[in-house]
């Protein structure tokens, strides 16, 4: 990595920037609705697309699912009872374990490490995010771990990157935040006036992204040549 200013702080996103699910989510939530008796009406997208709305006011992942899933079946003719025990189902179906990191992201962590104070902002319980910290050898590179939505309001609301800044001594002028997410970790970026990196989590990424990010890769192992 070049460095071309007085950066002195990196922040990281954690899911699917960091690390991913070995499990298919879509897998789990059709063996979910199966287990559970119950017909599936949508699917894991849903779920992806409202998840945000849940977390400031659920308190741990098992009551954010019963309330998202519950809202997503009655929404589509069924009783929120059913959306229920599909949350339970997908509670012992997903393995908060079985996370492997993306390619590069122990090697890329481990040399920022050596130029940067490093910090993670992730929207998720606190217990969810450090397990699968624990699970990819990535849970003592932090100095700090904000978990959005518990810790303070969700991503994209400046709220997590200001913590989180605070605690490493640092501003958003000497501070990047490198996520895959434009409407959570790019735009909250910006709102809290950090410079961006995007890493997009899928091939069919826009080519015109909104927000616009600082920069933009293709994987984490071109951080190691990016100017910030």
């Amino acid at each position: 990595m070049t460095e071309t200013n007085d950066t002195d702080v990196v922040c990281f996103d954690l899911d699917d920037t960091l690390c991913t699910y070995s499990q298919d989510g879509e897998e789990v939530l059709a063996a979910a609705f199966e287990r559970a008796g119950v017909a599936q009406c949508w699917d894991i997208g849903a779920y992806y697309d409202r998840y945000r709305d849940y977390l400031a006011d659920s308190t741990d992942i098992l009551d954010l699912r019963r309330q998202c899933f519950g809202d997503l079946t009655v929404t589509a003719g069924h009783d929120r009872a059913a959306g229920e025990a599909v949350a339970d189902a997908f509670e012992e179906l997903r393995d908060q374990e079985r996370i492997e990191p993306l390619p590069g992201a122990r090697q890329v962590v481990d040399q920022l490490a050596g130029e940067y104070r490093l910090g993670l902002i992730t929207n998720g319980p606190p217990k969810m995010q450090r397990t699968k910290l624990e699970a990819i050898g990535l849970d003592d590179r932090f100095e700090t771990v904000v978990c959005a939505g518990y810790d303070t309001a969700p991503k994209p609301a400046a709220e997590p990157f200001d913590l989180a800044l605070e605690q490493l001594e640092s501003t958003p002028e000497r501070a990047v935040y490198i996520g895959n997410s434009l409407s959570s970790d790019i735009a909250g970026a910006r709102t809290a006036g950090l410079r961006s990196v995007w890493i997009p989590a899928t091939d069919d990424a826009p080519s015109e992204p909104t927000p616009e990010p600082t920069h933009t890769l293709g994987s984490l192992e071109e951080l190691a040549t990016t100017p910030w």
